[in-house]
Order: C-alpha cells, then structure tokens, then sequence
C-alpha cells in the first residue's frame, strides 16, 4: 500500500452495503461483475474487509465502489467522526417488518447524516444548533408532562399543531421525507452527541399517519436519551405524540356535544390527525362513552374506514435541506458534481435526491434479486 492511499473503513464497508440491502455474497458477485470477470472475489474476502482483517485500497477500493454504486471516499469515511456510528435509533414501526428490512433503513438514515454534514459543512453551516429539551421522565413525570414541556418550550398556541415538520426543523432539526420501500414502517430517527435530531420520514404514509409518526419520533428523541424497555418506550412515544397533536384540554371541548362520522370527519380535517385516533382521544380521556366508542367504530369498518379514511391530510413537507441546497446551487454557485462530492454521493444520486425530489432510496443502487 503506498502512504497517504485512500483506504476503505471497515465499518463504512458494511454500513453502505447494509444501506443496498445486500449480502455480503451479493458484494463480492457483484465485484467480480465490475472487473470484468478479471478477479475473483468470495464471500470470504467481503467479510475479512468488514470485519478490517485485511486493507482495501487501490484497485481493490474501485471495484468495492462500482460494485456499490457510491464514490470511493465515502468508504473511506470513519462512521465514527461522522457521527453515525453511535446514539440510540428510535423507530415507529409494526412488528412484522424483518430485521434486514429494518437494518437497511437504519444504515440508509446514517448515510442521510454523513450526506448532510457534508452539505451544510460546504455551505460554511456545520455547527448546527437546535431547541430540543431533553425531558427525563420519573414516577411525576409522565410523557404527557413531556409534551406540554415541549409544546411550551416552542411557543405552540392551544389547539391544532399547524406543522408539525415544520415546528421540528424550527427546532433545528433535520427532517427528510423519503420512500423507505415498506409500509410497515413510518419513520426512523437519531439524535447522536454533538449533532441535531435527524428524522427520517416514510413518505408511503398518509399525512395524518406521518404527522402523528413525527410527533411519535419527537416524543422519542425528548424522553429516550438512554436504551430502555421497547415496548413501554414506544408507549411513551405514542402518549406524547397524542398529548403533543391532541392537548386533552382542547381536545376534550370538541365531545361535549357527543360523537358521530360526521362530526370526526370534520375534526380530521381541523386536527389534521386520523379519524381512529380523534376517537381513541376522545375515550381515553373520557370524553365518549365506551358505547359511543364502540358504535362508532362498527360504523366505520362497515364503511371501510378502518383501512381507508376518507378526508384526506396531504404530506407535510420539508423545507430545510432544500432550503440548504438551493443555497448551495444558486447562492453558492455549487455544480451539481461538486455539491455530490460535498455529500459523497454520486452526480446522478444527488440529483435524483435532492433536485429531483425522487424519494426512493434504493433507485440505481444495487439490490437483492
């Protein structure tokens, strides 16, 4: 190896191939695919590189590259220094996704990280700051505590939460809205030392659902600083994010008068939240009977609303990381192959995500068969 060669990370290695959804025998097949058939690969040699028992530089570095469609310096990226590898991943998903599908979308939200501190280093923007309180809670405190902290902290008004990405990048947060290739997760995110909150939001959602899914991810990032039990924290997340949408003070004065279709179809559209959950609201803080409860959710399934609503919430949009690029092509006067760079992303994946809008990840990155 000659001095001051480019060398991949062992962890980079496996962090991007995980990001591609491949095994490690699909990285070697599809090494030896680049070369032209003019070297072997095995399975062997994939795992010796992730695992930093053997060097990949060179030659070697190329091929890993082309055979996962990125540039060659990000493999050479320290997940580390980035500040990828460490910090809890919180996540709102249903127990049925598979834990390759839930890898692949935890690695792609480490490589939004690592494209954004190169975005907002280049724009001269890299000391990021938010207003995220951190809110611990204890046998006084309850998650709904939490909320009302927060909704505080951040001068929200009584009533509907007009934007609830919009009061999360107000913060300092970084939202992205992506299709994660899965309905069976709405949105992932991370708050690691030394960086801002990073939400990465599933764009297949509907808007309801993905605001409640980003109040639930806020609910994390403010009351789970440390690994605890899944399932209680995840019902902690979802208690903030119904206090955070849905204050019990206000939401209680909309069932004085009782509940029916029409009347949560109309809420839904003030709300902004699903019709199920105005209603799982409303008995919870017992402002419905459980008979009202229960006849109008027998009314709704022989509608077919329990599957589809009717009202409909349109997505909430992102605006800083466009904001960010638009400065950078316009104000900056970036080309697109150097602001690609700044994000180790190649030419082509940078327009497709950042200029084009197109929201699926894996589009011309290499995947299982």
């Amino acid at each position: 190896m000659v001095a001051g060669e480019l060398r991949a990370q062992s962890a980079m290695l496996a962090l991007v191939r995980e990001s591609r959804g491949m095994t490690q025998t699909d990285v070697a097949a599809a090494m030896v695919k680049a070369s032209g058939a003019g070297v072997q690969v095995s399975q062997g040699y994939v795992s010796k590189a992730e695992s930093g028992r053997l060097v990949v530089a060179g030659d070697r570095l190329d091929l890993y590259a082309a055979a996962l469609s990125c540039p060659r310096d990000l493999l050479c990226l320290d997940p580390q220094v980035q500040g990828v590898g460490v910090g809890l991943i919180h996540h709102r998903k249903r127990a049925s996704l598979p834990v390759g599908a839930l890898r692949c979308i935890h690695a792609q939200l480490a490589l939004t990280r690592v494209q954004l501190n190169g975005l907002f280093g280049a724009a001269g923007e890299g000391d990021l700051e938010g207003d995220f309180p951190r809110v611990a809670l204890s046998d006084v405190v309850t998650a709904k505590d939490a909320a009302r902290t927060v909704r505080k902290q951040w001068g929200m008004p009584a009533g509907p939460v007009t934007d609830v990405v919009g009061a999360a990048e107000e913060a300092g947060a970084l939202v992205v809205l992506r299709d994660l290739e899965s309905d069976l997760l709405d949105a992932v995110s991370q708050w690691a030392p030394g960086q801002v909150p990073l939400l990465l939001v599933n764009s297949r959602a509907p808007g309801d659902r993905c605001r409640f899914s980003v109040a639930h991810e806020i609910g994390h990032l403010v009351m789970h600083a440390e690994p605890g039990s899944g399932p209680e924290q995840e019902k902690q997340a979802d208690a903030f994010a119904s206090e955070f949408l849905m204050p019990a003070k206000d939401v209680r004065a909309e069932f004085t008068s009782g509940v029916d279709i029409a009347k949560l179809a109309s809420l839904k559209r003030s709300w902004r939240v699903s019709m199920g959950a105005l209603l799982r609201r409303a008995l919870s803080l017992n402002a419905i009977t459980e008979w009202q409860y229960r006849t109008v959710i027998i009314e709704m399934s022989a509608l077919g609303y329990r599957t589809a609503e009717p009202v409909h919430v349109p997505l909430e949009e992102p605006c800083r990381v466009q904001s960010l690029v638009d400065r950078l092509m316009e104000e900056h006067a970036f080309t697109t192959e150097r602001a690609a760079s700044s994000a180790h992303l190649l030419p082509e994946d940078f327009v497709r995500l950042y200029r084009e809008g197109n929201r699926l990840l894996s589009v011309n990155t290499p995947r299982r068969g």
